[in-house]
């Protein structure tokens, strides 16, 4: 792997990696954590629904992976045109990321969640096989991300059948 970026600083292309990451995150908890009581906690969940406290882990180690993903893309040698492609793929599914905690927690509405996470797994899935041609190991650190989203899928599924 050499430097994808010449002339541009480590640290810029770092910053590109990890703040938008970061930012995602954020702005999900912002609209998560204030409606995890009482709204969430009331709704009926199914029994594979994992407690409260493994969400922060997972969703921090998967922030981490997606950082580590496009900074190791941002350093391949792959041409412009097919980083642009890859990353734009990435960032769309990062916005949606971020957009549905606010459709299923902001809005209270696991309709718009459900409505909103496929779109998002379908841009996982397709990022995976173009970070692939970059960086094996890029796209094997979205891997995890593309399982638990599938899963949070059916969880979300779940949710709404269960309380509609």
């Amino acid at each position: 792997m050499t430097d994808g970026f010449p002339g541009i600083p480590a640290w810029q292309r770092a910053a590109l990696a990890i703040l938008p990451v970061v930012a995602a995150s954020l702005i999900g908890q912002w609209a998560t954590y204030p409606n995890l009581a009482p709204w969430y906690a009331e709704l009926v969940k199914p029994s594979f629904n994992p407690p409260n406290w493994v969400f922060a882990p997972v969703w921090t180690a998967l922030y981490a992976l997606m950082a580590l993903a496009v900074w190791r893309v941002l350093r391949s040698d792959g041409a412009w045109a097919q980083k642009r492609a890859a990353l734009a793929l990435f960032f769309c599914q990062l916005v949606l990321n971020a957009l549905w905690s606010f459709l299923f927690f902001g809005l209270r509405s696991p309709l718009a969640g459900l409505i909103e996470i496929v779109p998002q797994w379908i841009l996982i899935v397709m990022t995976i096989p173009r970070f692939w041609r970059l960086d094996s190991i890029a796209a094997l650190c979205l891997c995890p991300l593309g399982l638990w989203v599938a899963f949070a899928a059916l969880l979300n599924f779940e949710i709404w059948r269960l309380n509609g």
